[in-house]
């Protein structure tokens, strides 16, 4: 990539955070604060490239450039105090921003002499090839460029070159730290509302992007996990419902069928000792029915027989005296004769 576009396309982006801080209301702090936590990373990563790189170059291949550079670094060393200052002060401090206004005519002052003196003289002594290949050493560099201002670093070569990779090392672990550390707070501030059942916090992470970024990240995890957990706890509790359903339900048809049984077995006990009475008494009926029939034939037969023998009785007597009658006749009449 060519090393003055590249240049040019971060005074863009830098322009653009100024612009938007101006149309920011008096009292937008949130805003106010990441926008300046912007202006601190592009403006401390543009610098240290510059440094490192673009200035050291032309100083030692373009001439006239030598005096730019130098009032380049000291403006950067401006800049960089002024950044710190910032980086540490709270939006609603009364002079935050004049600090602010400050800056952005220091940077504007610094872009308009680059972009119209400095960047001409080294476009026209540096060919196509050489700008693009300084370009990409310029954004290898600036993936491990400071993320921060360190004004008390040093800002020429050699010593830049070490104090950048550094710093640059630091700040990125420092945003990543600061990052999960703001991130862990807005999942706890999260988790509070949500057991309260309040609206989540509108809280916006603070610093450089990658510290922006981690706590974004360690936010969303925070709240997927949440989640899951509100689930795991909800489907227990419908679990737990519908087995307290089922209970019910199947308690309540064992009460019905035990009724219904109950209910079965008084009215098999009600039948059973009617059917049982209603035996005893029949029996009794017909034993009674059948004593009296039994009474009555033996009285039938006995006066038969009583009548008969009493007949026979008198048939036999009748004969014995027929038979008597008959010897005592044949007894006289042969008495007689003799």
């Amino acid at each position: 990539m060519d090393a003055i576009t590249l240049l040019k396309n971060d005074h863009k982006t830098v322009e653009q955070l100024f612009k938007r801080y101006e149309q920011a209301g008096d009292q937008a702090f949130v805003e106010k604060r990441r926008l300046v936590d912007r202006m601190i990373e592009e403006l401390s990563a543009h610098a240290a490239v510059e440094e490192q790189l673009f200035y050291p170059a032309a100083r030692v291949t373009v001439p006239d450039t030598e005096d730019i550079a130098l009032e380049s670094i000291e403006e950067h060393h401006i800049v960089k105090w002024e950044l710190s200052e910032l980086e540490g002060m709270d939006p609603s401090d009364e002079r935050f921003d004049a600090k602010v206004t400050v800056l952005m005519e220091n940077v504007r002052h610094h872009v308009e002499e680059e972009e119209n003196d400095f960047f001409p003289k080294v476009r026209e002594e540096l060919g196509r090839n050489e700008l693009n290949d300084l370009g990409d050493a310029m954004v290898g560099a600036k993936k491990l460029a400071p993320t921060h201002p360190h004004p008390m670093s040093a800002d020429t070569p050699p010593g830049n070159v070490a104090a950048g990779i550094v710093a640059g090392v630091k700040d990125r672990i420092g945003d990543t730290i600061s990052g999960v550390a703001q991130g862990s707070v807005t999942a706890v501030l999260d988790l509070v509302s949500r057991i309260r059942g309040t609206k989540a916090p509108q809280a916006s992470p603070t610093g450089s992007s990658v510290a922006r970024a981690q706590a974004r990240r360690v936010r969303s995890s925070a709240s997927d996990a949440t989640d899951r957990v509100i689930d795991t706890a909800s489907n227990a509790e419908k679990t737990a419902e519908n087995a307290a359903a089922t209970a019910k339900r199947t308690a309540s048809t064992a009460q019905k069928g035990a009724s219904r049984t109950a209910s079965s077995a008084a009215t098999g006990v009600t039948r059973t000792a009617k059917a049982a009475k209603a035996g005893a008494k029949g029996t009794a009926t017909s034993a009674t029915k059948a004593a009296r029939s039994s009474a009555k034939a033996t009285t039938t037969t006995a006066k038969r027989a009583a009548t008969t023998t009493g007949r026979t009785a008198a048939s036999s007597a009748k004969s014995t005296t027929r038979t008597a009658r008959s010897a005592a006749s044949k007894t006289a009449s042969t008495a007689k004769r003799s």
